[in-house]
């Protein structure tokens, strides 16, 4: 988007637009073995606005977060905070120069209790330096009554929702009275209600003339709060644009370097007999009366709001929860499944939506990540077998496109989307007859979720059977054949292609309309 004969106006926005830069960084390069992260990189924000990074996973705009924050190092390059030179050397010093970060995956001690993980760092200590308890509870719940959230300061984080936890990181970063605050996909596991929260704190934190970058796959909220936008592809900047001047489509063909025609991949294909079939599933105080089915060659949707019960329901099929009553059919025949082993045994499969907590072993390569749940292949006559694990592997990777520098590259290494990817070679792996998948494109770009879909249409062209849980609900209305909608643990509706819209299923998502299923 190159301008030419620029007006005197022009001239003068972009003069005001350098004088009131707050932070910026120059030539900032970055290699990983086998993969140049970032090039050459050039970028800034202006005190008091939004600034939106936006491009696929991959192409560096977490990379560049985290040497910001201190926790990486450039390998070239410089940083600016007030057009002053400063070196970063880790987050405690970021956090001197008033930059704080909410990181893309939440990084937290299931065992630590909320009032701790909100002055992890910074804990206060009294006259004869020992940790002033006192003042640390009376200022979580001063936080937590400010942000209406009805917690014990005392609650573990394991007893809490993905969606609980990412709020309170939110309100940790924010309550550290930065300058420079970076959010990286902070509304990836958040409700609708509390993403409207997080608008307005960033509302108020411009007001205060405080710098936010924003970094998110979702399109419509970049275009809602972004001041500014950049583009990175493959390690380096695109453009870099006012947002006032981008629309939607420009964005996208600028972070994936084409056109996408058709963000939905979906397929007419056969359908044949239920391969999965739930009666009457119920966990007491936690879901009831769970009847559904799903046929081979469908993708049947779950839709619903934060905590309606979509991944409770589908952990207690899977084995990962026990149930208290009800049951499941697999091909027409009834199964006991009390474990995971239960379930991948009568090939029925889930990719959960914490992908760090209960999917990736984030220190192992990726290869051991993805053969993990079959080393019976790999392993048999008492020896192993690394040849055919590598070229097993190795085909799955490149069946799903994974970008990885090699297969014992570590897996906390990769980007999101290839993560994801990895996860679903894994399951891929067990030549499963139903798969779950339980918000497989959160937090993922636009290319690697086209991916996702791709794949999904492919499976059931299989013949296989996708049960597909999202807060999306364009993704569902584009991919689903038939969608379930839940309601406080009930299913209170279950609709086909022709009769998704968005306000039905939030309809039915609300309670304020119930049918027959």
């Amino acid at each position: 988007m190159q301008k030419f004969g620029k007006s005197c106006a022009v001239y003068e926005r972009e003069e005001r637009r350098v004088e009131n830069i707050k932070m910026r960084v120059s030539g900032i390069n970055k290699s990983f073995p086998g993969v140049k992260a970032l090039d050459n990189i050039d970028f800034a924000v202006r005190k008091g606005t939004v600034h939106a990074l936006c491009g696929e996973n991959g192409a560096g705009k977490s990379t560049l977060m985290k040497i910001i924050n201190g926790l990486y190092k450039p390998d070239s390059g410089q940083i600016f905070i007030d057009e002053k030179p400063v070196e970063i050397k880790n987050p405690i010093q970021a956090q001197s120069y008033g930059i704080a970060m909410i990181a893309q995956e939440l990084n937290y001690v299931p065992e630590m209790s909320i009032e701790e993980n909100l002055f992890l760092g910074r804990l206060p200590v009294n006259k004869i330096g020992k940790i002033d308890w006192r003042k640390v509870r009376k200022e979580t719940l001063r936080f937590l009554e400010q942000e209406k959230l009805p917690y014990d300061p005392e609650q573990k984080l394991k007893t809490l929702t993905v969606s609980d936890i990412q709020m309170l990181e939110i309100i940790k970063a924010i309550s550290n009275n930065a300058d420079i605050v970076i959010m990286d996909e902070p509304t990836s596991a958040i409700t609708n209600r509390e993403v409207e929260v997080l608008f307005e704190k960033i509302a108020e934190l411009k007001s205060r003339g405080v710098s936010i970058i924003y970094i998110s796959h979702k399109m419509e909220e970049v275009f809602r709060i972004a001041d500014d936008i950049t583009v990175l592809r493959d390690g380096t900047v695109v453009e870099t644009h006012p947002a006032s001047e981008l629309d939607l489509d420009t964005v996208i063909a600028l972070m994936v370097g084409r056109k996408m025609e058709n963000v939905y991949p979906k397929e007419e294909v056969p359908v044949g007999e239920p391969i999965l079939e739930i009666k009457d599933l119920e966990s007491r105080g936690v879901f009831k009366d769970i009847n559904f089915y799903a046929k081979k060659g469908e993708i049947v949707g779950f839709a619903g709001l934060m905590g309606a019960g979509r991944t409770e329901t589908m952990r207690a099929i899977f084995g990962l929860d026990p149930y208290d009553g009800g049951e499941i059919k697999v091909h027409g025949k009834p199964v006991h499944i009390k474990k995971v082993r239960d379930s991948i045994n009568n090939k029925v499969v889930m990719l959960s939506e914490d992908r760090r907590r209960y999917g990736i072993v984030p220190i192992r390569s990726v290869m051991e990540n993805a053969s993990i749940s079959s080393l019976d292949k790999f392993i048999y006559g008492g020896r192993s077998h690394p040849r055919e694990e590598k070229k097993l592997v190795g085909e799955y990777f490149d069946k799903m496109n994974v970008k990885t520098p090699s297969l014992e590259t570590a897996i906390q290494a990769l980007s999101g989307g290839n993560q994801q990817k990895v996860l679903l070679a894994k399951w891929m792996l067990r030549d499963p007859d139903v798969l779950i998948l339980d918000e497989p494109t959160r937090g993922i770009d636009v290319g690697a979720k086209f991916e996702i879909y791709r794949l999904m249409t492919e499976l059931v062209k299989e013949g296989k059977t996708v049960i597909m849980v999202s807060s999306e609900l364009p993704e569902l209305i584009g991919m689903c054949d038939r969608i379930y909608v839940m309601n406080k643990g009930m299913i209170t509706g279950c609709l086909n292609r022709d009769e998704f819209s968005q306000e039905t299923i939030m309809r039915f998502a609300t309670g304020t309309e119930k049918a027959e299923v």
